[in-house]
């Protein structure tokens, strides 16, 4: 499977840098990575940086991609 969109090992800073190169924002962005304090604040700075409707699913939460 070929997901061109996707990061895995930068900072908050490279995530948010590299989020803010996408032409059209996503709909949703899930943050999975990291313990969950940390995905919250990436969340909430994804939002704040980006305007972007960010969400970190509950443990065993599946969602649709």
């Amino acid at each position: 499977m070929n997901l061109p969109g996707c990061s895995v090992h930068a900072d908050a800073d490279g995530t948010v840098a590299w989020l803010s190169t996408i032409d059209r924002p996503p709909s949703i962005t899930y943050v999975v990575h990291g313990e969950i304090d940390a995905a919250r604040a990436l969340r909430d700075r994804i939002d704040a940086d980006l305007g972007w409707h960010a969400v970190v699913p509950l443990p065993d939460e599946r969602v649709l991609l």
